[in-house]
């Protein structure tokens, strides 16, 4: 599978420790690709992060996407799950599969109507440059689970 999978993060990691972890992932990571995109956090409110958030996605995918809001309030899945979930997606739609990671404010009123579900990462709060490492670390769990690699036991 050659297919791309998008992660959308307001903000910068800006921190050597957590940009080694990254690092580390991305480059275990096969098919489908992740790609990383980072939009400025606004100091002045979540709807101008959203509006940055949406012409990302229209730079990414200009005529149609399938956006999933990384949130709290999202569903939950167990990593068996996700991993069923997200080779599901890839294998049924034509859009583009774009993830947003929102800033510390949360997702706008708007980026939640144009979104078309949220995921839970957990039902506990992390602050967001560890829910970017958690997303990517469960995005390789996902490929080891498909492909029955021992990193998931």
């Amino acid at each position: 599978m050659s297919k791309e999978v998008h992660l959308i993060v307001v903000g910068k990691l800006k921190d050597s420790h957590l940009e080694a972890i990254e690092a580390d992932y991305l480059k275990r990571i096969n098919s489908p690709v992740l790609k990383i995109y980072e939009v400025k956090a606004s100091a002045e409110s979540k709807h101008s992060e959203g509006q940055e958030v949406q012409k990302k996605i229209k730079d990414i995918a200009p005529n149609s996407a399938h956006v999933i809001l990384l949130a709290e309030n999202g569903k939950l899945f167990d990593s068996v799950k996700f991993s069923e979930w997200l080779y599901d997606s890839l294998e049924s739609k034509n859009d583009k599969l774009i993830f947003v990671i929102a800033g510390a404010e949360g997702h706008s009123p708007e980026m939640i109507a144009l979104a078309q579900g949220k995921i839970s990462l957990s039902t506990l709060t992390f602050p967001h440059k560890l829910a970017r490492i958690l997303f990517i670390e469960q995005f390789y769990r996902a490929q080891t689970i498909k492909r029955n690699h021992p990193y998931h036991n």
